[in-house]
């Protein structure tokens, strides 16, 4: 009886196997004219090589949705996750538990679970900074975050302030200064690096430190670093200046003429950068018919009329020494 049985078990597998043959075959062969099938996988479809037929089409492309044309683009795209940033002190490599007490479908947690996961982003946050580097790094690179927003400084702004950071820190510049001052100068420093600059005024009304602090501890981080930082320009600062006073393009493009003019002449030698660029803005406001006030341009500027007035005065006499024959 047991015989009997393996023979039919065994010949039930054997018309299995067959019938799986038959349909792989039938699935590599064309239906039509027997021809051999390509995948295109351009267009989405299975085509027969042979007389064209298209065998199947709308498949899934499993691939990236980028394209790459060589080995090295194809490992600079490839990912998984997201990307990695200076600007979290473990470059966001780390698991982050969200505050919200939801789960992934909206729905409150309860007591218990709340409670629960309290307690998993208190462990969290004690395994993300398990060393004193880690807890400076988190504290300064928090700082710059918050300065940055309240300046309106981009991210390519707040990367390099992280990557001067991490440095000074690496390099062991931190003894003797507070974090909040080495991370407002490195900000300071990336902003200029970056042509965005910011005023040491506006910088020191969002930081945490004094204005004369942040001054010494920035000469000293781009001695120590070598930081290549070009004097600031006065025309950097005009687009935004003309942007907060709303003014138009004719205006800001008259502030650059008269700045262009005041370099030729040597005005700008020893003269603050904000302090002509402010002046520029209001003369050429005057200038395009767009009346400002000395004291908005003041407020948007931080820095006193009387030096909008002098510098007003300079600009305009340069412009006279030019236009003269």
């Amino acid at each position: 009886m047991s015989d009997n049985v393996r023979t039919y078990a065994g010949e039930h597998a054997d018309e299995t196997e067959q019938e799986t043959t038959d349909d792989e075959e039938e699935r590599l062969v064309c239906p039509e004219c027997g021809g051999q099938l390509a995948t295109d996988t351009e267009h989405g479809e299975t085509v027969c090589a042979d007389c064209g037929l298209v065998v199947e089409e709308g498949e899934i492309d499993r691939g990236p949705e980028w394209r790459a044309f060589d080995a090295s683009e194809k490992d600079e795209k490839s990912r998984v996750g997201a990307p990695t940033t200076n600007m979290m002190h473990d470059k966001g490599l780390s698991t982050n538990i969200g505050w919200q007490d939801k789960d992934a479908y909206g729905n409150s947690l309860s007591s218990r679970q709340r409670e629960k996961m309290q307690r998993l982003r208190t462990w969290n946050e004690r395994f993300r900074t398990r060393d004193s580097k880690e807890r400076n790094l988190k504290q300064a690179l928090g700082e710059i975050d918050r300065m940055a927003s309240a300046l309106g400084l981009p991210d390519n702004v707040r990367e390099t302030a992280s990557v001067i950071y991490r440095r000074a820190l690496d390099e062991d510049l931190l003894p003797g200064r507070s974090i909040e001052g080495v991370s407002t100068s490195s900000l300071y420093a990336a902003a200029r690096q970056a042509g965005t600059p910011r005023s040491l005024d506006e910088i020191a009304n969002v930081s945490r430190v004094e204005k004369d602090e942040i001054a010494r501890t920035y000469r000293y981080i781009v001695r120590e670093l070598k930081l290549e930082i070009k004097p600031a320009d006065p025309e950097s600062y005009v687009p935004r200046f003309a942007s907060d006073l709303d003014l138009s393009e004719e205006a800001e493009r008259r502030a650059r003429q008269l700045l262009s003019t005041a370099k030729e002449q040597g005005v700008h030698s020893g003269k603050s950068p904000v302090g002509l660029a402010a002046a520029a803005v209001y003369a050429a406001s005057l200038l395009t018919n767009e009346k400002v006030t000395q004291s908005e341009v003041s407020e948007v500027a931080n820095i006193s009329e009387v030096t909008i007035r002098n510098r007003y005065h300079e600009l305009l006499e340069a412009e006279e020494e030019i236009a003269m024959p």
